[in-house]
């Protein structure tokens, strides 16, 4: 043994039966599978360890074999506690038949978690969860009946009510990193992700326990750059070199010097997606990206959102990011997922999460397996599948907005988009839309609560939460509302004036997402018709979400008004105009005063019922007419009396 290098054998012999083992890794991404499969040769051997208890934070495997499948053995293992279980259903099935005590909390609790361990603290305070199957008035993150220890509380702190994630002590911590001198400093030049590595080996060594890290090569005492070192060799007992096989990049990819920030690609040779009905989702839910947000994609669907935007050429204009710390650039997919390539930076898990829970977040495009009519989400839990919350609820509970994609049903499903609109070809065998989800992993009522702003995009039609439930508000060209949609859903939703999506989306052609991200211009929606006299303000589609886009509003509107110099006739278009509930008060105001100041008269229409009385009655409080007319020819005629009655 020269300094901390040892076998993995060596290594693994440290493990005592009962201990604690927090592990590294992100699906295939840091996962130290060396450490991992020699845990398993010497269990197999008959020479320990045994009842380990195992503590993850991402899913670390590749659906198969590898990664925390390796341990997945009647009596190796006696507890596990997991963000995400989808990628190692070899444990899952040990937690689903009850042979083992199994716990599934979010990937960023979990995370934080390790850092609170380190910092000596009891446990993680969030208010992630609430209303989710981790809330203890629900589940508590409980996998099975053979599952009775609580490690959520719920506290009531400062008028509101938190979860408590109690602390673990960590016994051992399974680390990886690029290169290790002999004191056991660890680099991460090589690895595509940082991760939580450093909070986890503080968390062990301030817990007494151990830290075993897998590296791919060594160095000499002193020759690495002290900048470089993400883990300090104070903090680890012993190093291992792996086998190239055991230590690859990604699950998906050996080695990528794009993964590691090395060289940076050209996007325009990046094949696009084929037009069907991934694609067909991801361009929807990518009209909805904003210039200068901040975004995060889920793994699976989601994940063809990147592809679009980097065809429309609109990467630049917004920043995509990963929950384990992939701020910038383009994600990876499949198995790779969780890299990226021209990443502006990698931060750690626990700080991107933190960002996350903070409001960071301005946009999340998330999968969606089962709705329901409250708008309630599953992804974590169908019958006999285990595939967990992931960071799924630390994201979707705090952006500001949410997409939910995914097809509308499943099994099966072969639909074809062309010439402006889709045909299902084949339908699907089981329903997505369900009367009630098998496990709640996103609150409706919680979202709608505090007026987070959510969609639920598939190929054939979108939805919007309201307090109510879901509104049916878009559908797509060629298909029947009650043949293609509502026979299909376990339950109704509400159903007022659905406007057609957009028949781009279903061409084979650009959709030129640049001109929407940047917007149509506030200056191109407002025209004036100078034999008329009478302005048009073009606000369908439109969206207001804070009070700069009411002032931006009323910037053009006046900008316009001033040049004409005289009042005018205006008539204002609010069809699949959308407004946040907090701006209704400034949008009102700010109508108001162009009435008073630059109109001789008004007259407004909305395919929308609801929006008809939000902002009918914002505008009645105000002294204003209240009455928004169902269509432009009722408001045109509106007006073209009230002209006719001054002339």
């Amino acid at each position: 043994m020269a300094g901390k290098i040892v076998s993995a054998d060596e290594a693994v012999a440290l493990l005592r039966d009962g201990d604690l083992l927090a592990t590294s890794g992100f699906v295939g991404i840091g996962t130290p599978d060396e450490l991992l499969a020699a845990v398993e040769q010497r269990f197999l051997a008959g020479n320990g360890p045994a009842r380990l208890s195992l503590l993850f934070a991402a899913g670390q495997g590749d659906g198969r074999d590898r990664g925390l499948n390796r341990l997945a053995h009647a009596g190796l293992v006696a507890r596990a506690i997991g963000g995400h279980w989808g990628l190692v259903p070899k444990l899952g099935r040990l937690a689903l038949e009850g042979r083992i005590a199994a716990y599934n909390l979010p990937q960023g609790c979990i995370s934080q978690l390790y850092r609170d361990i380190a910092a000596g603290k009891p446990g993680n305070l969030s208010r992630v969860g609430l209303g989710a199957f981790v809330d203890p008035r629900l589940q508590g993150g409980k996998i099975n009946r053979a599952t009775t220890e609580e490690l959520v509380e719920i506290l009531h702190l400062a008028g509101r009510d938190w979860l408590f994630y109690k602390a673990l002590p960590i016994d051992v911590a399974f680390i990886r990193g690029t290169t290790a001198d002999l004191d056991g400093n660890i680099s991460m030049e090589r690895e595509a992700l940082t991760l939580d590595n450093l909070a986890m080996a503080m968390a062990a060594r301030n817990s007494g326990g151990l830290v075993i890290a897998q590296v791919e090569r060594l160095a000499e005492r002193g020759t690495l750059a002290a900048r470089q070192v993400r883990v300090p060799g104070v903090l680890v007992d012993a190093v291992v070199l792996a086998r190239p096989e055991n230590h690859p990049q990604t699950y998906a990819t050996d080695y990528s010097p794009a993964f590691a920030g090395e060289i940076r690609v050209p996007l325009d040779q990046l094949p696009p997606l084929p037009l069907d009905e991934r694609k067909v989702i991801a361009r929807r839910a990518a009209m909805e990206l904003m210039a200068n947000s901040v975004v995060n994609l889920g793994i699976g669907m989601p994940e063809g959102i990147a592809s679009v935007a980097n065809e429309e050429g609109i990467l630049k204009y917004l920043t995509l990011t990963a929950e384990p710390g992939v701020i910038g650039g383009l994600p990876a997919s499949g198995l790779d997922f969780g890299a990226a390539i021209n990443c502006a930076a990698i931060v750690e898990q626990n700080q991107q999460f933190d960002y996350y829970d903070g409001g960071g977040l301005d946009l999340a495009c998330l999968g969606m397996a089962e709705c329901d009519g409250a708008g309630n989400v599953n992804v974590s839990r169908f019958g006999s599948r285990l595939a967990g919350c992931g960071g799924f609820i630390n994201i979707s509970q705090n952006a500001r907005q949410v997409l939910f994609v995914g097809t509308f049903m499943a099994g099966g499903l072969h639909v074809r988009a062309a010439d402006g609109q889709v045909a299902i070809l084949h339908e699907g065998r089981q329903r997505k839309f369900v009367k009630e989800v098998e496990q709640v992993t996103f609150s409706g009522p919680l979202a709608a609560q505090g007026a987070q702003q959510v969609r639920y995009i598939t190929e054939r039609c979108v939805f919007r939460l309201t307090g109510r439930g879901l509104e049916l508000i878009e559908i797509a060209p060629g298909l029947e509302l009650e043949r293609d949609i509502l026979r299909h859903m376990a339950f109704t939703p509400l159903v007022d004036g659905p406007r057609p999506m957009h028949p781009a989306i279903f061409e084979d052609r650009p959709l030129d997402l640049k001109r929407l991200l940047l917007g149509i211009a506030l200056l191109e929606r407002v025209s004036y018709d100078k034999a008329q006299d009478t302005l048009f303000l073009n606000f369908g589609g439109l969206r207001v979400n804070h009070a700069a886009d009411v002032a931006a509003i009323r910037k053009a509107v006046e900008e316009r008004c001033r040049k004409i110099g005289h009042k005018v006739w205006a008539v204002v278009n609010y069809d699949g105009f959308e407004i946040a509930d907090d701006a209704v008060a400034a949008y009102a105001d700010m109508a108001n005063a162009m009435s008073e100041h630059y109109y001789s008269g008004v007259s407004r229409y909305a395919n929308s019922a609801f929006l008809r009385m939000k902002l009918g009655a914002a505008l009645a409080s105000r002294g204003r007419s209240p009455h928004i007319y169902e269509s432009a020819d009722e408001a045109r005629r509106s007006l073209g009396g009230r002209k006719k009655g001054k002339s």
